[in-house]
Formats: C-alpha cells, sequence, structure tokens
C-alpha cells in the first residue's frame, strides 16, 4: 500500500530540484538522457512521478561519475571496435579506391578521345592563317597594280576617229 502512494505521489519541479540538488538546466539535460518528459496537471502546473525522479536520480549519479571518471567511460567505446568491422572498413575503402582510379582512367580515355582530332584542327587552323595573310599581301600588291594601270589609262586622250593620244604623265619620285 505504501508502494502504490509512492508510485502516485507526484512531485512538483521545485521538489526534484531539493531531490536532486540541481538547477532547473541540469534537470532538463537529465531529462533529455533519461527520455522522460514532464507532465502537466489540469491545472498546467508542471510534475513528475516518483519513479521518474528516481531514474533522473540514476542518470544524474551516471553522468557524474562519468565526468570525475572519463576514460572508464571512453575506455568500452573504444573497446567494442572488433576486427570484422576493421576489415570491413578495409574493404569498403579499397573497394572506394578501385573505383577512383577506374573513374580517372574512363575519364582520361574519354578526353583523350575528344582532344584526339584536335591537333589535325590546329594544324589547318594554321595553314589557313598563313593562307589568309598571304592572300591579303596579293590583294595590296593587286590595287597596287590597278592603281597604276588605272593612271596610265587616264594618260591617254582621245584625239578623233577613235585614236588616242598618251600624255606625259610625270611622276614624282
Amino acid at each position: 500500500m505504501i508502494e502504490t502512494k509512492m508510485k502516485e505521489r507526484t512531485l512538483t519541479p521545485q521538489e526534484v530540484r531539493t531531490i536532486l540538488k540541481t538547477d532547473n538546466k541540469e534537470i532538463v539535460e537529465l531529462c533529455k538522457k533519461a527520455s522522460i518528459r514532464p507532465r502537466k496537471n489540469e491545472k498546467g502546473h508542471t510534475y513528475f512521478s516518483y519513479d521518474e525522479v528516481k531514474n533522473l536520480r540514476k542518470v544524474q549519479t551516471g553522468v557524474k561519475s562519468a565526468v570525475s571518471n572519463p576514460i572508464a567511460v571512453k575506455a568500452p567505446a573504444y573497446a567494442n571496435v572488433s576486427e570484422s568491422n576493421n576489415a570491413a572498413v578495409r574493404s569498403i575503402l579499397t573497394s572506394l579506391q578501385e573505383l577512383e582510379s577506374k573513374l580517372s582512367t574512363k575519364i582520361a580515355k574519354v578526353i583523350d578521345e575528344k582532344l584526339e582530332g584536335m591537333d589535325d584542327v590546329v594544324v589547318e587552323l594554321i595553314r589557313c592563317k598563313t593562307d589568309n595573310e598571304t592572300l591579303k599581301q596579293k590583294i595590296v600588291d593587286l590595287n597596287k597594280e590597278v592603281y597604276q594601270l588605272k593612271n596610265e589609262l587616264n594618260s591617254y586622250k582621245p584625239v578623233a576617229l577613235g585614236f588616242y593620244k598618251k600624255k606625259e604623265v610625270y611622276i614624282w619620285e
């Protein structure tokens, strides 16, 4: 009967602070670690059950012992790593390295195939550029010749009956 009354008994946050000798912030952290959600009564006041406070006290003592002896907490975590996990990690790493090398060779092959014809294109481009320069020079030479021929043509003046007389052209040199 006393046990049922103890289980039914509810504790306020102030009583929980007194029992655990802590502040509200730490109580919230302990509730998160113990997965306890404070309940509210009809009036909206927060309360805890006696069992929940017991669980909070257990979590609190576990946290305090972990803080005072951090090596004891960390050692079992490292001891749980087995050889099979190491082998699995190694096999994953080797498969990733193989995948990386295969991808890099495939990408290099595709790039080489795409750039293979570029050498011929560059040679053809250079040839076209030199041909273009040669043709430009020929145009300049032909323009000079046309100018000279027009000057000579203009030096002939019609006389009569389809005859032409050449005038003296003075060339200033």
